[in-house]
């Protein structure tokens, strides 16, 4: 009798040794699950890293092939050539909250004008990326502020927020703007995941300096457009997308799904152009209506025919030029 418990015990002791180990080896894998996609897509060191190249490089090379998307990327490439030889000063300001330089590119307008409008810069791009948008602006007078977003171009954070503390930054710079030039009006001007911090700024408390908004392409929330990309790439949403969320919850204190432009939204008060292309497969072309409707403000929309990603204004300038700036004599009459 006391063999057949003792072979019982033995038993149990190595059902729970088993169980433990799996546990482990379960929750390690959910870990190290989370922190490589951390680290791929939302790091500095990450996007730059040797798989994120090689994507980019197919990518290009998708683009190149196809005759249409050559044409876009030509057009973007101008705006670029005027960034690299138009006259524009270096800003650095200090964010007390975050104890960190904050850095932007600024065109001085040519006019004296006193609009100012902060031109904000999507994922894996760059101020100099968004050169087709600041010499438009540039050309009707304007002055054009373009901050480097977080682990992007000049900024010194190896982490990239996707929007949710680029927010904050961008409160930084209205601030600056209205400190140095207390009579300015402010545009807000975003494309990609500068349109989502775009969104995700409005929904803090900002100065009457601040006229109007226009978000281009941007997206619902992180958890969602993450979500989206990983059934694209036929990555497994668990436990990728779960385990990663959590790093991030960890490491930078907030969830993807709070991290919501919807959600920020709801508490604008700014006036809003909503614009999207038809043919966007990075962030649904359907994510245009819900955030238009999650937003409580003077808005109108824009929808662009055959406009790809971020592509929009490349697609048809004749469609979107006027729209913005008939928005933007309906609010500032500059």
């Amino acid at each position: 009798m006391k063999d057949k418990n003792a072979k019982k015990g033995n038993k149990l002791v190595k059902a729970v040794k088993y169980t433990a180990i799996t546990a482990g080896a379960l929750t390690a894998a959910f870990v190290a699950s989370g922190k490589l996609a951390h680290h791929l897509v939302l790091t500095r060191t990450g996007m730059s890293g040797p798989i994120a190249r090689k994507a980019e490089e197919n990518d290009k090379k998708k683009k190149m092939s196809d005759d249409y998307r050559r044409s876009l990327e030509e057009i973007l490439e101008t705006g670029c050539e005027w960034f690299d030889n138009t006259d524009k000063e270096k800003i650095t300001i200090w964010s007390e909250e975050f104890k960190k330089n904050l850095h932007a590119d600024f065109f001085k307008s040519t006019t004296g004008s006193d609009v100012y409008v902060i031109c904000i810069h999507g994922y894996t791009s760059s101020p100099r990326k968004m050169g087709i948008y600041a010499k438009q602006f540039h050309e009707w007078g304007y002055n054009v502020l373009m901050p480097s977003l977080r682990g992007h171009a000049d900024s010194e954070e190896e982490f990239v927020s996707m929007g949710w503390y680029d927010r904050l930054d961008v409160v930084s710079w209205i601030n600056y703007l209205v400190e140095t030039y207390p009579d300015c009006k402010i545009i807000l001007h975003g494309v990609s995941m500068g349109a989502a911090t775009t969104m995700m700024t409005l929904g803090e408390e900002l100065p009457d300096n601040v006229k109007l908004a226009i978000e281009d392409c941007g997206y619902t929330n992180v958890w969602d457009i993450l979500k989206h990309k990983m059934t694209q790439m036929k990555v497994p949403e668990f436990p990728f997308l779960y385990s990663s969320d959590r790093i991030n919850k960890l490491q930078e204190k907030f969830s993807f799904k709070e991290a919501s432009c919807t959600e920020q939204l709801k508490k604008s008060k700014t006036p809003t152009l909503f614009i999207h292309g038809e043919a966007d497969t990075f962030v649904p072309y359907e994510m245009l209506q819900i955030v238009y409707d999650a937003c409580p403000t003077d808005k109108d929309i824009l929808s662009i025919p055959d406009a790809p990603h971020a592509r929009s204004v490349c697609a048809h300038p004749e469609l979107y030029w006027p729209k913005v700036e008939e928005f933007i004599k309906k609010y500032i009459g500059a």
